[in-house]
């Protein structure tokens, strides 16, 4: 009989098994292992993945768990106690022995847990029936009993666990890793055995696949404990045994026990649980009056379609809603709309704020007409099949997005309606993605910081990207490898650990709901609070269970609170009914003025709208899908034809229809899978499945497709599945070409179902920007509210508009911002330490006996509300209390004599002493004590008390007046700086050079181990505040500018690394330049202004590229391509036929997408970076 591991961690086993579950079935397979278990620490987080990969690898899957068994109780937690905790191994024999372990499981998690999961023998008496238990490592309770030599109390244990279980359902483990400990107890077990009858197991306890690995398993360990491998964690193994073994090199370990081995066989045949996948399994939604599902879901979308399109809709859309209606029939999913429109439903009569839809929910009629969408799938073109495919079964996906602030509300609802036990949030895995491997392996390893951040920072930011593709891509990186040692050590081990999960976390949005309670179907786990499935989204699909994402999307409150507001002066405004070409929103969007509107606030996508200048959603549509790595590259041309339509080539008229709309250019899938359907004739349903193919690059089903879409296909029952190209009259070379296209950007292609609802709130927000700023802004601000970067962004934004915003006050702010006439006023939760209570009763206070009027009488109307000296202070400083008649300094100063007074008064009022002059009154009289007059603070520290209170400077930002200066200069904002992400898409890269005028607000100087003196120097522009880091060399040249309230003109590199804010490395510092000698069309570099010199700086670093000659198409593809990605980096074109050279206007951004590009077009020759 054939042995099976029976005791064996995977990499579920969080940062302690490293065994990959492909590789390792791949590896039993390999070993001629025809049955494999998987028995992670406390959890079954990877059961589904490790149940699949066993399947494709013929390898018979075994599911079980290695609990942890509390002392006492599970509910018992006391330190010292209930510290200890034993092993025990569980496996699965049946579907019954599968249900018992996920619900001990679960209840391990959720009532049992401290420090570890933990059932309890309560637990095991009661959910035994269907499990097989082993006694476990040298954790367990029998071989801890043993090496402490209490062999009659082992023996006592085994024989309740036997009893429990059942005779031949209880084992006693044997283990040999060459660990003395073991050796010390194997003979005692042998006896045990032989001394009760209960029959013995061999395992390996597996932790990873070859003996090779046994260092990358310690440096997980060492991630977790946070230890370097050289120290002693405590945890790791003192051998390397712990692998997973071949069958003869178990017989020969234990050839003393031959039973042991055979018994692995017996158990393995006796476990049989599969895993049902495909079959759905909705909770029931109860229909009004009993009626038929289908019939009443079919009646609640005629009665949409009619509002939406009239009582004689038009043929085409009846067509289609009865062709969505049989498909949904069909398929199993009536319930599945009517439960998600039903939470719709309940949310919109909630008020709480409904996005319009995303991901290709939105490409559904049906789902239109019942409320659950909100834009018209035929009006652009969205297909049903993008979303429901009949010939590939798998369960529909609407994620919709609620108000950030009130999405609770919603899942509170389905709870109530489905039942606690019925609803759990999904768990996911935080994974170690290449970088991040690196930084972990390069700690655990003991390695420089500086050295593991360089190696780190050599990987490319791009989707998808391995340290394999890295070494690929990068040559430096690459060489880099091959010189050093300790760098190929890190790499090679980072690669053994890349992609393994590092922990467990809630899913930000994923709610599964059942037909039965949840732990039936998949075991509980507990995240702080949270209780959570231990299967993730994809397992949760597959076992057919409804998945729902409740997403929390900010833009939506904003758009909420500003329709409020829009509505206490136009009560019939409603965002739902806005034109959606209006013609000003348009030209907003042209403009690139698109700070706050949802999805185009990026700088490379506001350039993008510059140059496009959109005149419909389609082009907003557009946009948002082409403005991502990959279709990136297909802008200047969606651009160029579009201002130009004799650009415009179709391969064949056919394409024009489907393409016309985006000019020519293939943007979405949705157009891949019309191509295949109108010119080849494809069902929208196989067309999908070869989409799918195409963006996964399944190369062996394309080739098959390339010969059905150009000749077409047969049915086995001789009917034309699809006619082919040819038939239609398209040549075999147009075809093959066609298909060429499609297959090169399939992977690239986007949903314009998503794209389609994502730019209908972006249009929403720009249309309430353009016609109701002051309402808008003021509305964006509170939602970013604790973020005074944003903060600072948008106010800045505001002034463009012509929009003043006025400080706080007392007597006219709310809690929130609000527009008042062409400004808008900050609101009270700016203000630092101001508590919501304390704010609720200034409000409550003034509405109801009117307007503060006095410093006093403010403080003596809200004394014992919550009211406290240093929430006090924070509204005089901020200037909310500028209005009453005292000032800042003389508030600050008579503080103390005010609130001793009010003490005193109350002291008074308890003891029941008036005053003689308020008796007879209605209420006491109370006198303001006598104040201390003093002048008021200087301007400048009025400021840094706003700055300190709010984070902002109020009354007046000291860098306003250098604004005109700073767009001379062609500055960065400290905004964008901020925002910088090494993706794609982003402007400004770790190592580009940036130019910055701001003013110094802070200096920490530091002494080096040389004895030399470097900076660290806070500048803040209107738009926000960055740390310079000024290393010696620089500080030593131009400390004498770097003083608080200086106002300096910077450039430097751009330092961006995961684990901080961003940072500038300055490299020449000089005062403002003259504004009058400043050409707005170039950008001057900061002077080198050392100690008594001023030189002006000659740039000579920059990107060179060499172009073969001046207006050819190369030269112009070059020139669209930097206009996409502006910057500060100085760009020099040089000509090959002519050997001239010219500096760009405007400089660009360095970034993986523009070089790599650049290169493609000119060759690594033709691209010089220096």
């Amino acid at each position: 009989m054939a042995f099976t591991h029976l005791h064996l961690h995977t990499e579920y086993s969080l940062l302690d098994g490293a065994c990959r579950l492909g590789e390792l079935c791949a590896a039993a397979k390999e070993l001629g292992m025809t049955s494999l278990a998987m028995t992670d620490h406390g959890n079954m987080y990877g059961a589904v993945e490790f149940y699949k990969a066993a399947k494709a690898n013929g390898v018979k899957p075994i599911i079980g768990c290695e609990v942890y068994v509390a002392p006492r109780k599970l509910t018992d937690k006391v330190h010292g106690l209930d510290s200890e905790r034993y092993h025990l191994v569980l496996l699965c024999e049946n579907e019954t022995g599968y249900k018992n372990l996920i619900h001990m499981v679960s209840r391990s998690w959720v009532d049992g847990f401290y420090v570890r999961p933990r059932v309890d023998k309560e637990l095991l008496e009661a959910h035994h029936e269907g499990l097989i238990a082993l006694s476990a490592c040298l954790a367990g309770e029998i071989p801890r009993k043993l090496t402490a030599g209490d062999f009659e109390g082992a023996k006592e244990t085994a024989l309740w666990y036997n009893r429990v279980f059942g005779q031949g359902n209880y084992y006693l483990e044997l283990q040999d890793h060459g660990l003395p400990e073991q050796q010390a107890i194997l003979p005692q077990l042998v006896r045990l055995s032989q001394e009760t009858g209960i029959p013995c197991v061999a395992t390996n306890d597996v932790h990873y696949i070859h003996k090779s690995d046994a260092k990358t398993q310690k440096v997980l360990i060492c991630i977790q404990t946070n230890h370097t491998i050289d120290e002693d964690t405590g945890l790791e193994f003192s051998t390397d045994e712990f692998y997973l073994k071949s069958e003869e090199e178990m017989r020969e370990r234990f050839a003393f026990a031959p039973e042991a081995l055979e018994n692995t066989a017996l158990i393995a045949e006796r476990c049989n649980v599969e895993f049902e996948f495909g079959k759905t399994k909705l909770p029931r939604f109860d229909v009004p009056n009993g009626e038929d599902h289908f019939t009443y879901f079919r009646g609640r979308c005629y009665e949409g379609l009619w509002q939406h399109c009239g009582e004689n809709p038009p043929e085409a859309y009846t067509q289609r809603l009865e062709h969505e209606l049989s498909v949904i029939r069909d398929m199993g999913y009536v319930d599945y709309f009517l439960i998600v429109a039903d939470f719709i439903a309940y949310a919109k009569s909630q008020g709480i704020p409904v996005g319009p839809g995303r991901g290709s929910g939105a490409g559904s009629l049906a789902a239109y007409c019942m409320g659950i969408t909100g834009i018209d799938p035929m009006q652009y073109n969205l297909i049903f099949e993008r979303f429901l495919n009949p010939e590939r079964v798998s369960m529909p996906d609407i994620d919709v997005d609620f108000c950030y602030e009130r999405r609770e509300e919603v899942i509170a609802y389905v709870i109530r309606k489905y039942g606690a036990d019925h609803v759990a949030q999904i768990v996911t895995f935080g994974t170690m993605a290449a970088r991040a491997a690196v930084r972990d392996v390069g700690r655990a390893l003991g390695m420089p910081y500086n050295t593991v951040d360089g190696v780190s920072k050599q990987i490319p930011r791009e989707l998808g990207i391995t340290i394999d593709k890295a070494l690929q891509k990068n040559s430096e990186l690459r060489a880099m490898y091959e010189r050093d040692e300790k760098i190929r050590e890190l790499l090679d081990t980072a690669k053994r650990v890349e992609g393994m999960p590092r922990h467990a976390s809630t899913h930000a949005a994923g709610v599964v709901i059942t037909d039965r309670p949840v732990s039936e179907y998949v075991p509980l786990a507990r995240n702080d609070d949270a209780v959570v499935t231990q299967f993730t989204m994809t397992a949760i699909e597959e076992l057919g269970l409804l998945k729902m994402d409740f997403l929390g999307l900010r833009t939506l409150t904003v758009i909420h609170d500003a329709e409020q507001m829009i509505r206490a002066h136009t009560p019939d405004f409603d965002i739902d009914k806005i034109q959606m070409d209006d013609a000003a929103t348009y030209q907003m969007f042209s403009k690139g003025q698109t700070y706050g509107v949802f999805q185009c606030e990026s700088a490379g996508l506001r350039s993008v709208l510059t140059r496009l200048k959109p005149r419909n959603l389609e082009d907003i549509i557009a946009v948002i899908s082409l403005y991502r790595p990959g279709p990136m590259d297909s802008i200047d041309d969606y651009i160029a034809n579009r201002h130009d339509p004799s650009r415009i080539h179709y391969k064949t008229p056919l394409l024009k229809p489907i393409l016309d709309v985006t000019y020519g250019c293939m943007v979405y899938q949705e157009q891949v899978m019309e191509i295949f359907r109108t010119l080849a004739g494809y069902s929208f349903g196989r067309a999908d499945i070869v989409r799918r193919a195409m963006s996964k690059k399944k190369h062996k089903v394309m080739e098959e497709e390339r010969h059905n879409f150009i000749y077409g296909l047969k049915n086995e029952d001789g009917s034309t599945a699809c006619c082919g190209c040819v038939a239609n009259g398209i040549d075999e070379k147009t075809a093959n070409s066609i298909f060429d296209d499609m297959s090169s950007f399939a992977s690239y292609a986007f949903n314009k179902s998503h794209s389609a609802a994502y730019a209908v709130v972006a249009y929403r927000t720009a249309y309430l920007k353009c016609h109701y700023p002051g309402e808008f802004m003021a509305a964006l601000l509170t939602s970013v509210i604790d973020d005074a970067t944003k903060i600072s962004l948008y106010i800045a934004d505001c002034m463009r508009l012509g929009i003043r915003t006025l400080p706080p006050d007392v007597n006219r702010s709310g809690q929130s911002f609000t527009p008042e006439g062409r400004a808008i006023r900050f609101g009270l939760l700016a203000i630092k330490n101001l508590g919501k209570g304390f704010i609720a009763a200034i409000l409550e206070e003034r509405e109801k006996n009117g307007a503060y009027t006095s410093f006093y009488d403010f403080c003596k109307r809200l004394y014992g509300k919550e009211f406290n000296k240093r929430a006090v202070e924070g509204l005089i400083k901020s200037g909310a209390l500028d209005g009453l008649d005292l000032n800042r300094r003389e508030m600050l100063q008579n503080l103390p004599v005010v609130t001793a007074s009010l003490d005193a008064e109350s002291r008074r009022n308890l003891d029941g002493q008036l005053d003689l002059f308020s008796i007879g009154q209605s209420q006491p009289v109370s006198l303001a004590p006598e104040y201390s007059r003093c002048s008021e603070f200087p301007a400048e520290e009025l400021l840094q008390m706003e700055k300190e209170t709010t984070g902002l400077y109020l009354s007046g930002h000291p860098m306003a007046a250098y604004a005109k200066l700073a767009e001379k200069l062609h500055t960065t904002p400290v905004s964008e700086l901020l925002e910088a992400e090494e993706d794609a898409a982003d402007t400004h890269r770790d190592g580009s050079t940036v130019t910055l005028l701001a003013i110094v607000t802070a200096v920490k100087r530091k002494t080096t181990k040389n004895d030399d003196t470097m900076a660290f120097v806070t500048v803040e522009d209107i738009y926000g505040s960055i740390e310079l880091l000024v290393f010696p060399k620089v500080y030593a040249q131009y400390s004498h500018l770097l003083t608080a309230g200086s106002v300096i003109y910077v450039r430097g590199r751009l330092s961006l690394r995961e684990d901080e804010s961003p940072k500038v490395l300055p490299d020449r510092i000089s005062p403002p330049p003259d504004a009058n000698a400043v050409s707005p069309q170039t950008s001057a570099a900061p002077a080198q202004a050392g100690k008594g010199q001023q030189q002006p700086l000659q740039i000579r670093q920059g990107l060179f590229l060499l172009i073969d000659s001046a207006n050819s198409a190369q030269d112009k593809k070059v020139k669209n391509l930097l206009s996409i990605f502006e910057g500060q980096i100085p760009v020099y074109l040089c000509y090959n036929d002519t050997r001239k050279k010219f500096v760009t206007s405007r400089g660009t951004d360095l970034n993986e997408p523009l070089l790599s590009e650049l290169r493609r077009l000119l060759g690594e020759k033709g691209v010089l970076l220096r």
